[in-house]
């Protein structure tokens, strides 16, 4: 081909803060799309950070996830947005979600489960991951985590309690220790 050229490639951001609103990150706001709704409030929490170990500062995260009963489609508004701070820390205020029936129509389960898609500079597209909750009995059929052999790998999804009410999953993009991420 005489006269083509290569067209360049370009990254998804950093343009976060022109989107952020640091109000989605808290899905019970009173003032939000779920004011009113009668349920206790957990919050997810983490820290991105990079192949070798330094916080993502510049990310924005989001949230998909169902309602307490595993419904997508009820009164839940199950989408949140944040992003990171100095330390690549970011945080949501929301539901425990309940278990979703598994992908085709079978009697299976999926566990409990939040979708997480991570925009930073650098990445031509998110990435997606899941979070689960340790110690939920679910986990062990849950078609996802068994699909995934290695423990030490499916351990990257699973979000550890501190307190009550608090779940911590700490993401990382590359390297060892990468979380599991899905091509979707």
């Amino acid at each position: 081909m005489s006269g083509a050229r290569a067209t360049a490639s370009q990254t998804a951001g950093p343009y976060w803060h022109l989107i952020d609103h640091p109000e989605w990150a808290d899905l019970l706001r009173a003032d939000g799309p779920n004011a009113g709704l009668a349920t206790s409030r957990i919050e997810l929490a983490g820290r991105i950070a990079d192949g070798a170990g330094s916080p993502v500062t510049d990310a924005m995260v989001e949230i998909w996830q169902a309602d307490a009963d595993g419904r997508y489609d009820g009164a839940f508004h199950g989408f949140g947005r944040c992003a990171t701070d100095r330390e690549g820390r970011y945080r949501f205020v929301t539901l425990r979600p309940g278990p979703v029936p598994a992908a085709g129509g079978g009697n299976g389960w999926q566990a409990p489960h939040v979708a997480l898609s991570i925009f930073a500079r650098g990445l031509l597209k998110p990435l997606v991951t899941r979070l689960y909750f340790a110690g939920e009995a679910l986990n062990e059929t849950d078609p996802l985590l068994a699909a995934i052999a290695e423990p030490e790998r499916r351990a990257t999804l699973i979000a550890r309690p501190e307190g009550a009410a608090r779940w911590v999953l700490d993401l990382r993009l590359q390297g060892e220790g990468e979380t599991v991420f899905l091509e979707i």
